[in-house]
């Protein structure tokens, strides 16, 4: 079996999608934020994972996440702070982020549906924006992800790059849209205009016309 890992932090205004301001204030980017969490909290409900995490930043959980064990993320940058998640934990694990509100169920079946394929050592989902939104190991270990830089145009590359210097099978995933930019918010909801991420920008940016 396969523990489930979603990497978030509290939606706050001026702590989340800061950079959907303009058009969007900083209030409607929290909002925007947090219907990304919950869309990706509940594709993820059906998922047989043997333990659900939910590595947090904040003091209070979404609602959503009742059946996760919330883990407090460490300091430092986002490299350090996946690493130690990946240190602590043991058995098969999948790490996916919060900003792919365009996420099914059957994107992460792979990984969760009947036994860790054999052949496979990783899974790797790739972003649009050249980062990844989901990684998993067989096998977890921080040093596959310290150091890595992130949130940049070529970390996909890199860890991609790490995991193959390690000698491990990697399976790719779907490839998604990460909510960076408005841009992204308005494509991630084009590709589920029936979530409710889809529906909290709508009515955001029908606010601002």
């Amino acid at each position: 079996m396969t523990t489930l890992v979603v990497i978030a932090k509290e939606c706050l205004p001026g702590k989340v999608k800061t950079r959907l301001h303009p058009p969007l204030s900083l209030e409607q980017a929290a909002e925007v934020a947090a219907a990304s969490l919950g869309d990706t909290l509940l594709a993820t409900d059906s998922l047989p994972a043997s333990r659900r995490i939910l590595l947090f930043d904040g003091n209070r959980p979404p609602v959503g996440s009742e059946q996760f064990d919330v883990i407090p993320q460490t300091t430092g940058p986002l490299d350090e702070r996946i690493a130690a998640l990946f240190d602590q934990v043991t058995g098969p694990t999948v790490l996916i982020g919060m900003d792919t509100p365009q996420l099914v169920r059957d994107d992460l079946a792979p990984a969760f549906d009947g036994e860790w394929p054999s052949d496979v050592d990783a899974w790797y989902g790739a972003s649009t924006d050249g980062g990844f939104w989901a990684l998993g190991l067989r096998d977890p270990d921080g040093s596959l992800v310290r150091g890595v830089p992130m949130s940049r145009d070529d970390t996909g590359a890199h860890q991609l790059a790490r995991l193959a210097a390690a000698g491990l099978r990697v399976s790719r995933l779907r490839t998604l849209t990460d909510v960076d930019h408005i841009d992204d918010a308005i494509a991630a909801a084009a590709a589920a205009p029936g979530g409710r991420f889809a529906a909290v920008l709508n009515d955001a940016l029908g606010s601002t016309e």
